[in-house]
């Protein structure tokens, strides 16, 4: 009842806009990671998955004639893949499965389900302390955040904008980016661009695409003996704050301090010895954040800490190395493709955008409006 597990597998579907359904994009992502680890369906006796009004587990399986032995289907927003490792981790090491996958589909953009609103659902205790002020749901909270940064700390919206010209610098290194083909983004760009909620701006928000992936994790033994390279999960942590932002404990300092801590106190690592960060960035100021919750500056000195640049290919610190959700993709919760360019990474697979000798990886998910996190610390096998 020890045994270890390992990545074995990895791919994404589909990306972009591209007229599937969210279980057509689940499959081709499934089956596509399936192969990458030399494996097959019938070698599957777990899964995880979300995003799927009812029974999502139970849809997919059907869907590909699984009969799978163990399910997860928590939700936990753009944190859930990050627990779902966590989760597999734990039940490959109790012997409730052999192979789980990972996955998840959306297909938002062609849909058009993808929409800014109020507060989502009116009957729930806390939407009286948020409804009657208008928000836009979520930019709007997340943009509280930002300002009390700024009120805080003096962060600057061109140092926000930093965040995003560096993403789409690595999405230029990556041919399956959304905004692979358009060209470097500055500063100026990103503040002039359409005001959504003050201050963030049109290119301060991610993308809204279609897409989705697939993780495959088995024990480390049988991944030894498999296509890829094994990437192990060393360590992991969540943890979860609140539900409405009228009940958040601090706007400018979220559960990733948590989750953090604890993947890395599981890992016996530290945030000095990771060498690639991929980092949910459903806004730049999300990005910001979770930068200081990781530990790679200090409360406060995030505006500071991306201003120089560091953040760019050849910046010194390599971060959201496939473009994030602000120039990669994002349907709808992209924790699960963080994993995905982590592993790649680990593997030596990045093409253009390689980090040289890269051997550790954290990727860290937030859900919800800043709600939920977790925190995940891979490396490669020796």
């Amino acid at each position: 009842m020890t045994r270890r597990a390992a990545i074995a597998g990895v791919a994404e579907s589909d990306l972009g806009v591209t007229g599937a359904s969210i279980l057509q994009l689940q499959s081709q992502a499934i089956l596509r990671a399936l192969d990458d680890a030399g494996l097959r369906l019938d070698d599957v006796d777990g899964l995880a998955t979300t995003g799927i009004d009812r029974f999502p587990a139970v849809q997919v399986a059907e869907y590909l004639g699984l009969r799978p032995n163990w399910t997860d289907t928590t939700f936990g927003g753009g944190s859930s893949f990050e627990i779902m490792v966590g989760h597999a981790m734990a039940a490959i090491s109790h012997g409730d499965a052999e192979t789980i996958v990972v996955s998840y589909g959306s297909n938002q953009r062609s849909a058009k389900s993808r929409r800014l609103g109020g507060v989502m659902n009116p009957n729930q205790p806390e939407s009286q302390f948020d409804a009657p002020f208008g928000v836009l749901n979520p930019v709007s909270f997340y943009a509280m955040a930002a300002q009390r940064h700024m009120y805080d700390f003096g962060t600057t919206e061109e140092q926000l904008a930093e965040i995003a010209v560096a993403a789409r610098a690595w999405a230029r290194l990556n041919p399956k980016a959304y905004r692979y083909t358009a060209g470097p983004l500055t500063h100026e760009e990103v503040l002039a661009s359409d005001p959504v909620s003050t201050p963030l701006k049109v290119l301060d928000c991610c993308l809204v695409t279609d897409g989705g992936g697939a993780v495959v994790l088995t024990t480390l033994e049988r991944a030894r003996d498999l296509r890829t390279q094994p990437i192990v999960p060393l360590g992991y942590g969540e943890a979860s704050t609140h539900h409405s932002m009228s009940q958040v404990p601090d706007l400018t300092r979220s559960g990733a301090y948590e989750s953090a801590h604890r993947a890395f106190e599981r890992s016996g690592l530290s945030v000095a010895d990771i060498d690639v960060f991929e980092v949910y960035d459903s806004f730049t100021i999300t990005a910001l954040l979770t930068i200081e919750a990781l530990g790679l500056c200090k409360p406060g000195e995030g505006g500071g800490f991306v201003a120089d640049g560091r953040l760019r290919p050849g910046g010194g610190l390599p971060f959201n190395t496939s473009g994030g959700g602000l120039s990669y993709c994002h349907p709808g919760m992209f924790g699960l493709l963080l994993i995905i360019e982590a592993v790649r990474q680990l593997r030596g697979d990045a093409g253009e955008r390689q980090v040289d000798g890269a051997q550790t990886a954290v990727c860290h998910g937030t859900g919800g409006i800043l709600s939920n996190h977790a925190t995940l610390v891979l490396g490669v096998d020796r």
